[in-house]
């Protein structure tokens, strides 16, 4: 039997005929600088080609499995892939919910929970009967206080779930927040109705609706002025223009009389009322509720739930004191405590009932703890993960799973983490290989390469300077490879930037009293002018305290607008800044038609480009695949069909008519410097610097992506596709390309995730050139790089969860 999975003529995008033998059972990392070709190989050959063999042994291959484009692998086993894109985004799903921890709580609560009578108020004890077995989507039934006879219903399982009826808060429907409007941000107090006062209204609209305005107000007897400010309405004019006649807030005026039958007779609906309206009618259309969001609706904690999403009845049930609410707020290492202590709480016919589901419970508990995600909550939304805390809760699935023989392929799973939880993943990682399975993982970080039984450097460079293998062997071995970037970074050759040593400065912007989540009551001072990294263990409230504390409340001074700050006392030094931006890791897009080249503006003059080189025969306009007119129709620009599957999902694949170009045989005959618009599309920034090198225009826009360490991303990469971190860069080459007067403070949120060291002494140098011109950076970080780099540090904890949210340290690094 062979012991190594054997690859010849790996050619897929920029691998140059690779080929290597990687050990089985063993520890594999894949290495090399952002872009050299390692996702390439591990992705979208070994993963692809080993699900592709697997359904071809058991007759199940259809064509929608394509075979990469490599001579031949031989020695592979079926795989699991845990990328950078599997989080759920439906704000129903909860760290709880995807771990499946939270069915089992359930069922725990169902079981043995105590509530108190709605009639006496008595506590009623559990019934220990298979009522809680029952089917979730059941109305459950009836049974009689035992101590005044009041009818109470039974508990299942649906009755502590948030997405049944049974156990959701009516209010919130069991999202835990609700829409509401902000009316600072849909209206100018300063401005007359008939002028503009409403933003979202364009003129027509506006000349449309105040003859409406006019007649509702007269149906209820009073004037509505469209020539007076905003600021001058009294209530009633107030409530009809935001909220519409057949709104609470307004029919409280008239609560006698009936609302106008006609549009015509004054039947307004309100501003607010509409945009809501819309707003929940184009549910299935994140473009459009992301552009709502921006002109005026805010997501607020529900205030009847107070954003628990339960029902008052699910809230009153407790287990032994605890509310299953509150044990969703433990983080999970207390939660794992809490579940231990049962045994020795419970007595009499209760241990036995349920000791099976306590074990269940304790080990799913215990294998998210030992994957480093001991600080999250189980009300955590999963929206809200990073892609790293995402790869873990998925990674510790795998661990019960029990699988043998399989190669498992994973990217980066260290990102987010703290380094003193990084041998603790270290041992995950060689527990799934102890098994009986290989193991191989995209990494940059040197402790996940020191712990490798096997390292692969992928390089030397990115794009087309990659797609070889540079070095392969121990840790060791490539530590004495000549030419290996890699190499260089393991024996210490090449060490990290050291801190410019600035230390304090004279002025600062200084937090008081921060007590969100786990911030105990926190005060602290941030230099301006600096480099200043917030670090610590996962779960210690970096975030909390730069993006939701900090970064919040500066959307509200420079702006006013965004959701409300976290908890605090409030914050001084706005004064010494002209502006803030906030640079996060969320998608710049939930639209696969946003790109790279879009967002970054980039598109623009490159299709003015092309149009320029058709002698006048074509227009910009004809270079967009979004618009009609150069686009290919059958596809309208997509490049791709979807095919919709009797029973199975949705598969897109490639248009027959621009064989996946997205654009007409006319707009493709265009070229400038040999290349068409759909290969400038498919090139990576630093080939497409090589095209528009002479267009000053492109080439900047171009130089600023390469800088913060995105030179191998292709320009036509969807926006849905990007990590984290690289949606974060992309924002910042965005934001260093506006013009910026006065001190700036940029908020970052680990911009190093998915860099190779090399990479990341790269986006440095552009962090503090933007200190040297005066600005002020803060950013939150576990790369040791970035640590010793910064002029003053901030470190959080001492732990995660509830043992973080102190000030530990603060200081000049080495300090």
């Amino acid at each position: 039997m062979d012991d190594f999975i054997r690859v010849t003529g790996a050619r897929l995008n920029n691998l140059r005929n690779v080929s290597l033998s990687l050990p089985k059972n063993k520890l594999v990392v894949l290495t090399g600088l952002s872009g050299s070709g390692k996702s390439t190989l591990a992705f979208d050959t070994l993963h692809r080609e080993g699900q592709r063999q697997y359904l071809e042994s058991l007759g199940m291959v259809t064509g929608l499995v394509s075979k990469p484009a490599v001579d031949s692998i031989t020695g592979l086993s079926p795989s699991i892939s845990v990328d950078q894109h599997l989080t759920n985004r439906s704000p129903r799903s909860t760290v709880g919910t995807v771990t499946e921890v939270f069915t089992y709580l359930r069922l725990l609560w169902s079981r043995i929970g105590v509530r108190p009578c709605p009639g006496c108020g008595k506590d009623i004890p559990p019934s220990h009967t298979d009522a809680a077995e029952a089917d979730e989507d059941a109305e459950p039934g009836q049974r009689p206080c035992p101590h005044c006879g009041t009818p109470v219903p039974e508990l299942v399982m649906g009755s502590f779930s948030f997405n049944k009826p049974a156990g959701a808060c009516p209010a919130c429907t069991g999202l835990g927040e609700v829409i509401r409007p902000d009316v600072r941000r849909l209206v100018d107090d300063d401005k007359p109705v008939a002028q503009g006062a409403v933003k979202s209204w364009n003129a027509k609209f506006t000349d449309w609706s105040l003859p409406v305005l006019r007649a509702a107000a007269g149906h209820y007897g009073f004037t509505f002025d469209t020539d007076a400010p905003l600021g001058q309405l009294d209530d009633r004019q107030r409530d009809l223009l935001l909220h519409g006649v057949e709104s609470p807030e307004f029919r409280r005026h008239f609560p006698d009389t009936d609302p106008p039958a006609t549009v015509a007779a004054g039947r307004f609906e309100g501003v607010a009322t509409a945009l809501l309206r819309r707003y929940n009618d184009r549910a299935d259309d994140p473009e459009y509720r992301e552009r709502a969001e921006r002109q005026g609706l805010v997501k607020q904690p529900c205030g009847q739930c107070d954003g628990t999403r339960l029902s008052a009845a699910a809230r009153a049930v407790t287990v032994h004191g605890l509310t299953v609410v509150e044990a969703t707020r433990l983080p999970l290492t207390d939660l794992a405590g809490w579940l231990g202590g049962l045994r020795e709480r419970s007595g009499g016919d209760e241990w036995p009932l349920v000791e099976p589901v306590v074990a269940d419970l304790e080990e799913r508990v215990r294998r998210l703890v030992d994957v480093g995600v001991g600080y999250l909550t189980l009300g955590q939304a999963t929206p809200s993960l990073s892609a790293g805390e995402t790869q873990r809760l998925r990674l510790a699935a795998l661990l019960g799973s029990g699988l043998t023989g399989v190669l498992y392929v994973l990217d980066e799973p260290t990102i987010g983490l703290h380094p003193s939880d990084t041998a603790r993943l270290v041992d995950v990682l060689r527990r799934l290989r102890d098994l009986g399975n290989t193991v191989l993982v995209i990494e940059h970080d040197l402790d996940v390469l020191k712990a490798a039984d096997h390292v692969v450097d992928v390089g030397p460079g990115a794009g087309r300077d990659g797609g070889r293998i540079v070095a392969e062997g121990t840790p060791e071995e490539v530590a004495r490879t000549e030419g290996s970037m890699t190499g260089a970074y393991l024996s210490g050759v090449v060490s990290a930037l050291p801190s410019r040593g600035r230390g304090d400065s004279r002025t600062a912007v200084v937090i008081r009293g921060a007590r969100a989540h786990n911030l105990k009551d926190l005060t602290v001072r941030i230099p301006l002018r600096r480099l200043v990294t917030v670090t610590g263990p996962s779960g210690s409230g970096k975030s909390t305290l730069v993006l939701d504390t900090l970064g919040r409340a500066a959307r509200r001074h420079f702006h006013g607008a965004g959701e409300l700050p976290a908890e605090h006392d409030g914050i001084d030094g706005w004064e010494h800044l002209s502006k803030a931006v906030l640079i996060d890791q969320e998608p710049i897009s939930r639209v696969p038609r946003s790109n790279a080249a879009t967002y970054s503006d980039v598109f623009t003059p490159i299709r003015e480009v092309f149009a320029a080189g058709s002698r006048g025969r074509l227009s910009a306009g004809h270079f967009s695949f979004n618009v009609p007119g150069g686009r290919c129709e059958r596809c309208e620009g997509a490049g791709v069909l979807t095919v919709h599957m009797h029973f199975l999902p949705a598969v897109e694949v490639r248009c027959p008519t621009c064989k996946g170009r997205r654009f007409r045989p006319e707009v493709l005959s265009v070229r400038h410097e040999g290349h068409d618009i759909a290969e400038v599309l498919q090139a990576t920034v630093d080939e497409a610097l090589t095209v528009f090198g002479d267009v000053p225009q492109v080439a900047t826009r171009l130089r600023r992506m390469a800088d913060v360490g995105l030179g191998y991303l292709p320009l036509g990469q969807p926006a849905t596709t990007l990590s984290g971190g690289e949606a974060q860069r992309l924002k910042l080459a965005k934001e260093l390309g506006r013009r910026t007067t006065g001190r700036a403070l940029y908020l970052l949120d680990e911009p190093t995730t998915g860099l190779h060291s090399a990479d990341t002494a790269r986006l440095l140098g552009v962090l503090q050139r933007l200190v040297e011109a005066g600005h002020s950076i803060v950013t939150v970080e576990h790369n040791l790089d970035v640590v010793r780099a910064s002029d003053w540090l901030i470190d959080l904890g001492p732990a995660g969860g509830t043992g973080g949210g102190r000030l530990v340290s603060q200081g000049v690094p080495g300090n």
